[in-house]
């Protein structure tokens, strides 16, 4: 029996989602997704618990007779090539799932062999390769993707597989740390950058970017937020997208559902200073952590991306 499916989850802080993808139809099941919220806090048979249930409602659907593998998009601390958790109260959710191997637990729950593939990668790495597989990057050799909402995700592709070594991109292909202005990109690319900016200058406290993108039509400090992050976006991936040779930089995460309002000081900045590459902005939204970590049960492609992770 031939097994051409497999289960992307995607992992956020409060939530689970997952859905089966057609790997030979290189194609997204929406009638399998299922999802969950959750307490990051809870114990750790508990947060096991709630993954293996949301799990099973999506195994229902297509038979695990039929299920290859299943990826996990993770954020970090992990050891994606181990399985093994390094959540620290550092990063104040799943410090209960500290030093646990992740993968056996979920074969555990769900009954499957030792040998059943449960593979896991980096939330942003998910984002590209998904891009990458049937989305905007697809077709091309070299692509920056990132995520912009609570943090600063990115990862840099070359001939379908994450760079995260060299002198082409920063160590592990992460942008967020690097400096910026008085603090680093995360800071300042994020949700929280352009609300605490806004609050500095108006002492009004809003609820997320989609309030401050509505608050742009009528209010222009809410509107110069806007074309400031974009000529500042534009700064700081200049040189790496030209160090890089990015032919594509797709842009994803919430802050992208307001491109309309930033997207053009960021295409004036890289036509007035010949930045040449092309800028997309994913359609694909909460289905790309799942998409792409379910490419995972690919074992060509697991094989080859397996030393990176």
């Amino acid at each position: 029996m031939t097994k051409h499916l497999a289960i992307g989850v995607d992992i956020g802080g409060s939530h689970i989602s997952c859905a089966a993808i057609d790997l030979d139809a290189k194609q997204y099941l929406p009638e399998t997704f299922a999802e969950n919220e959750l307490d990051n806090h809870a114990s750790a048979n508990d947060i096991f618990d709630i993954w293996a249930s949301t799990l099973v409602k999506t195994m229902q659907k297509v038979g695990v007779e039929h299920v290859a593998g299943i990826g996990f998009a993770m954020p970090g601390p992990f050891d994606y090539a181990n399985g093994i958790a390094w959540f620290d109260e550092g990063v104040k959710k799943y410090e209960n799932l500290y030093g646990l191997n992740v993968a056996d637990a979920m074969r555990e729950k769900l009954n499957l062999p030792a040998t059943f593939p449960v593979r896991f990668i980096n939330d942003a790495s998910a984002f590209a390769i998904a891009e990458d597989w049937i989305g905007k990057s697809a077709g091309t050799n070299r692509s920056l993707a990132i995520t912009l909402g609570t943090g600063f995700g990115s990862a840099f592709l070359r001939d379908h597989l994450p760079v995260v070594s060299g002198n082409e991109v920063p160590a592990l292909g992460y942008v967020y740390h690097l400096p910026f202005e008085n603090g680093n990109a995360d800071d300042y690319f994020s949700t929280r950058g352009l609300l605490s900016r806004f609050e500095q200058r108006t002492k009004q406290q809003l609820s997320g970017v989609k309030e401050l993108a509505v608050l742009s039509k009528k209010n222009l400090i809410a509107n110069e937020l806007f074309t400031d992050f974009g000529y500042q976006l534009g700064v700081f991936l200049k040189p790496l997208l030209e160090n890089f040779g990015a032919e594509v930089l797709v842009i994803g995460g919430n802050i992208s559902n307001a491109f309309k309002l930033f997207g053009p000081s960021l295409l004036n900045y890289f036509e007035k200073n010949k930045v040449r590459t092309r800028i997309e902005i994913s359609d694909m939204k909460e289905t790309a952590s799942m998409i792409g970590s379910a490419v995972l049960a690919d074992e060509n492609y697991y094989q080859k991306i397996k030393p990176i992770l």
